[in-house]
Order: C-alpha cells, then structure tokens, then sequence
C-alpha cells in the first residue's frame, strides 16, 4: 500500500471516529436532558426555598452553570468543557429518602460535586447520583440514546428562559444569566490574574462615576433631612445612575406636592418592586409606578400605621404565649412581605394559639427567634438558630418541638452572634489595612465564607484593590460603576 493511501485511510478513520465521538456527545438531547433531570429540578428548584434566601441564591446560580455546562455539550463542533464545581440545598422528597442521614434541620441537605463528563447522558446520571436521586427512568433514555438516528437530531438546544435585552437587567436590577453564563463558562483565573486584568476598566468605570456618586449621596441627605425620613434604601443592586433618577423623581413629587410628603416623616423609605408598606414598617416605592400612585401610597400611610401597631400588637401576644420568643422577618435577606400578608399570617396564628394555650413558662424561650410562614406542615429549626413555624401547624407538636429544640437553638443562636461579631471586625480590618473604598457582600454569602475570605484578603494584601469597592460574590464581575464582585472561595 502507498504512502497516499495509507494516509487517506487514516484521515478516513480519523473522520470517522470523531464523527463517532460527537453522536455520543449528542445522544441525548436537550429535551431528553430536561425529562432527565425532572427529579432533580423538584428537589433543587429555587421557588421552593422562598423562606431561606442564601440556598435559594445559592441553587439559582449553580442552575445558571449546570445549564450553561450543557449547553456547552449540545454545541456542533468537539468543545472541551471546563470541570465545574457546583453545589445545591437538595429538599426532603419522597424520591431522596436515601440520604436522610444527611439532611439538615430545615428539611434539605448540601450537596457539592464536579462536572467533568463530555456528554449529555454521563452529566445527567452524574448530576443525578450526586443527589442521590432515582435512576430508574434512565434505562428508557439510554436506550433511546443509543437508537437515535443521527447526531443532526440530537442537537437541539437546551432549554432556555427568554433572552431579555441588556437594558432590561441595567433597569431593573436582576442578573443577566448570559454574562453569569459566560462568566462561569471561562476558566477561573487566581485573585491576582484577575484583578491585573480588570482593575483598570474597574479604576475607569469608579472614577467616571465619582461625579453620579456624590449627586447620590447629596440627593439622600437633602431629602431625608428636609423630610425628616429615617434613611433611604433599595431593594435590589440598581446602578448609581438610576438611584439618581429615583430619588430626583421622588424631589420633583416632593417640589410640586410637598403637602403629600408630610406622612413620610420618621419612616424608611426603600425603592422597590411594588409600592406599600413591608413587614417592617418601611414606606416601599415601586420604581415602575407614576407620581400618582406614590401620592396615594401617601395618603393611605395612616391607616398603614393602625394596621403596624396592630401588627406589633399580636407579635407581644404571640411571644408571651411562646414562652418569650420574639417574632421576627429576613427581609433584608428575601423578598418584601408586604404588612398586610404578614398581619394576616400573625391574626391566623394568634387565633391558633388562644384557642387552644400551650403549656410553657413564661421565660422558657426568651432569647430565641422565630418566623412565621405559610405553606409548611411542620415546624423547623434554622442552621441559624431560629425557629421557621406554619402558621397552621399542630399545636401539641409544637410545643414539644419548641421545649426539645431549644437548647440546638441557643447554641446556633451564639454561634451565629459570634460569627458576626467576628465578620464585622474583619471587614474592618480590610477596609484599613487594604485601603478599600469600600467592602460588602451579597446575602447568600455566608458569615463563616466571608470571614474565611477577609482572612484570606488580608494574607494575599494586594495593592490592585487600592481605593475601591470590593463586593464578596459567588462569581468575578465588574459592576456598571467600577464595583469589583469576587468570589468569596477565590483562588490564591
């Protein structure tokens, strides 16, 4: 045989087995994929966590990459994927029985893994073994797998949400899942790479947006002192720039009706979703809605103070029928309770508890915390120390739930004092010793991740971070006006 030949059997078999190779990448597809993980989806989805904030963040992002590690998979063309570390809050259902060994008290347990596989099918089954969850409706996809036809019909694509315009998310404040996307698509580089690549577009955007910066902080004093208003605050992470329109918005209302701005003195105001009163007696302004509507949220704010006295009224009753614990609400952590749902919660659950007293001593629980909920058919205890009680729970159970959980709770309850003690005094030490303009964090970053990061951040003391705002994430970025978000488990 030629040496012509020899090579065109080669390149034919070479041909041939890259082909080959590709098809099994693309057996499964992307519907398939979704079917797949039915059970997985169940017991991760981030609509079932609405009372515990950081692991529904937590589970949110780490979807964002799960999709974005398949998508890589369902693209023509052979593609290395980067291995990727993921970790999700699994709930208690019927299907994950198995692992009740290792669920927490509030009825889900953390689950950490690596994706390395390059197919569809390897990553489904991985996904699903780390969860420990059923496996038993694999067999049907593994034989569809290896019957499809060709890899052209594998090859649809991932399911997707709606693509929505960059300024949707500059507006509103949300996240854009792309950009997480293709953030976490990239391999990630150390602290110090990163900060040498990004620091001067991160000195760029800070320094341009100095002169929005100080309008910012002018316009909030000016209008909480000429109102007398407790503070000013937002809801989500929106830009300075349109902090700046919101509160300029709020001076022309104050300029051409300054009549209506009277019933604002002494509250808090917060810029939000939705216009009203939260939980915690703060004046929400819905930054979608009209001067009209604010003027009317105005002129409702007393019967609003009636309905807040009311509320504090029943959580005074509540604790001396609990034995001293107090009621409380996250929301800097979730999302805004409206005063009105949180009324109703506590009016349910008063009227529980006086129709039928529990027998504990006054001051048996004082000290604890705890917060009232709907939808949940027992109570548990917090990793943080307070107590998460339906608000149409058995009674008998819970006062046995209460009287044998409390001393877990006190000792969460310390921890969690000291853990925040500590945070805060190693924030400031960075915000010193670094010279930082300024040093945060996003709320699913834990007390015990951000002290392990300032630690680390005091060690590593680079002069890259001089002057600006440090923001302690689950992914690297650089915000619209020059803020940096790192990791909070960066590399060294």
């Amino acid at each position: 045989m030629s040496v012509h030949c020899l090579l065109r059997c080669t390149i034919r078999l070479e041909r041939k087995h890259v082909a080959t190779h590709l098809f099994l990448q693309r057996a499964l597809s992307g519907a398939d994929a979704v079917n797949a993980l039915r059970p997985f989806y169940f017991a991760v989805h981030p609509d079932f966590f609405g009372q515990y904030p950081m692991e529904r963040e937590v589970n949110e992002n780490s979807l964002k990459r799960l999709n974005g590690y398949l998508e890589s998979l369902l693209k023509p063309g052979l593609r290395s994927v980067q291995p990727t570390r993921l970790t999700f809050y699994v709930r208690e259902t019927k299907d994950s029985s198995e692992a009740q060994q290792d669920l927490l008290t509030s009825g889900f347990r953390s689950v950490s893994f690596v994706l390395h596989t390059n197919d569809v099918l390897s990553t489904v089954t991985n996904v699903l073994k780390s969860c420990s969850l059923p496996m038993e409706h694999m067999k049907e996809l593994e034989a569809v797998a290896k019957s499809s036809p060709s890899p052209a019909e594998a090859a649809i694509p991932f399911y997707r949400p709606i693509k929505w315009d960059k300024s949707y998310y500059t507006f509103t404040g949300f996240r854009d899942p792309e950009e997480e996307l293709q953030q976490a698509a990239r391999v990630e580089p150390t602290l110090n790479i990163w900060l040498q690549n990004n620091e001067p577009e991160a000195t760029k955007k800070h320094n341009d947006s100095l002169p929005r910066r100080g309008e910012l902080k002018r316009l909030k004093e000016e209008l909480c002192r000429k109102f007398a208003l407790a503070d000013i605050r937002w809801q989500r992470s929106w830009g300075v720039a349109h902090r700046c329109a919101q509160l300029q918005s709020l001076n022309r209302l104050a300029v051409q009706n300054p009549e209506a701005m009277r019933n604002l003195q002494g509250h808090a105001v917060v810029f939000a979703d939705q216009s009203g009163m939260n939980a915690s007696g703060h004046v929400m302004l819905g930054t979608t809605d009209v001067h009209h509507q604010w003027t009317k949220l105005f002129q409702q704010l007393p019967a609003f103070h009636v309905l807040q006295q009311q509320t504090e009224w029943l959580k005074e009753r509540i604790s001396l029928l609990l034995g001293g614990t107090r009621v409380i609400h996250a929301e800097r952590l979730g999302p805004v309770e409206p005063i009105t749902e949180l009324y109703s919660t506590l009016n349910t659950f008063h009227n529980n508890l006086i129709s039928q007293r529990l027998c504990l001593h006054p001051r048996s629980l004082e000290g604890l915390n705890m917060i009232l909920e709907k939808g949940r058919s027992s109570p548990s205890l917090h990793k943080m120390g307070h107590f998460i009680i339906p608000a149409n729970c058995d009674l008998p159970k819970l006062q046995v739930f209460l009287q044998s959980h409390a001393p877990n709770a006190r000792q969460h309850t310390q921890r969690k004092k000291k853990l925040q003690a500590e945070e805060e005094a190693l924030m400031k030490m960075c915000l010193q010793s670094l010279s930082l303009q300024g040093l945060s964090k996003e709320p699913s970053v834990t007390s015990s991740q951000m002290i392990l990061c300032c630690k680390r951040l005091l060690e590593l003391h680079s002069p890259l971070m001089l002057g600006l705002h440090i923001c302690v994430s689950h992914f690297y970025s650089v915000m619209q006006d020059g803020d940096l978000c790192i990791p909070w488990d960066w590399k060294s």
